[in-house]
């Protein structure tokens, strides 16, 4: 029993000692603008986009933040784009021609702007070291209604796109709507 417990501690400190080591990089600003530099910058040192929200911190007031690791077990240099407003026929737009360019959907969040407003903000990520082989075909959805929210899911999931996000936002008239992301693969 005792040769066992030493075997058991053994194989839990060699399996401690081996796993790569993960490196966090959190970066945060008031100014969604300045999001996408520091992202590629941190990309350039090998980081890789975990997490993104919006919201007040504890310091910097309302910020975005976001979370990017690096590991020695993943070493693929990533590039990033950032996409944000306040109208959802904006973000449709830009999103279709980022995903022409390989861009895939990784997150969202909704922003508070320095002027009061609120900004849907999109992560972008494309592989930098492999040419894209195909784009991507981006749909907004937004609605007031959660009925009608559904409806509009299954309409374009039968015209083949797949679900990859969803964030609620204040609307330029103060109601609240539902927003999802969706994606299809085209080549």
């Amino acid at each position: 029993m005792k040769r066992a417990c030493l075997i058991l501690m053994s194989l839990m400190v060699s399996a401690a000692f081996s796993w790569a080591a993960e490196d966090y990089r959190v970066l945060a600003t008031s100014k969604t603008s300045t999001m996408e530099k520091e992202m590629n910058d941190a990309a350039a040192a090998g980081y890789h986009f975990q997490g993104v929200m919006g919201g007040e911190t504890g310091v910097g007031g309302n910020e975005v933040a976001v979370i990017m690791s690096k590991s020695e077990a993943a070493p693929a240099k990533y590039s990033y784009k950032l996409l944000a407003t306040q109208k959802t026929s904006t973000m449709e737009k830009e999103l279709q021609e980022a995903g022409l360019q390989g861009f895939q959907y990784r997150g969202q969040t909704i922003f508070k702007t320095a002027f009061g407003g609120e900004e849907i903000v999109v992560i972008l990520e494309r592989n930098g070291e492999t040419a894209p082989k195909s784009g991507y075909d981006y749909k907004l959805l937004a609605t007031t209604k959660t009925s009608t929210m559904q409806k509009e899911l299954q309409e374009a999931a039968a015209s083949g796109f797949t679900f990859v996000g969803v964030t609620v936002s204040k609307t330029a008239f103060g109601g609240k709507e539902i927003v999802s992301i969706l994606r299809k693969q085209v080549e």
